[in-house]
């Protein structure tokens, strides 16, 4: 059986603090700096990839013929 409850709170107790022995209040999953929900992108824009590509194209041109002109020599 439980005893009468106290309608006077225990004024050394503030209201957000917990009592001694209780559990506090889980976080909430909810804060005001998450914004709202955006899908990320998916992969890389057009812009980048064509200069990735472009150099690498390049790059491997200019060892094909330095190859091909150590070759003749």
């Amino acid at each position: 059986m439980t005893g009468p409850s106290n309608p006077d709170p225990d004024p050394r107790i503030s209201e957000n603090s917990t009592r001694p022995g209780e559990t506090p209040p889980a976080e909430s999953g909810t804060s005001t700096g998450t914004g709202p929900y955006r899908p990320p992108r998916r992969g890389w824009a057009a812009g980048p990839l064509l200069i990735i590509w472009s150099l690498t194209v390049v790059f491997a041109l200019f060892f094909l013929v330095y190859a091909i002109i150590l070759a003749t020599d």
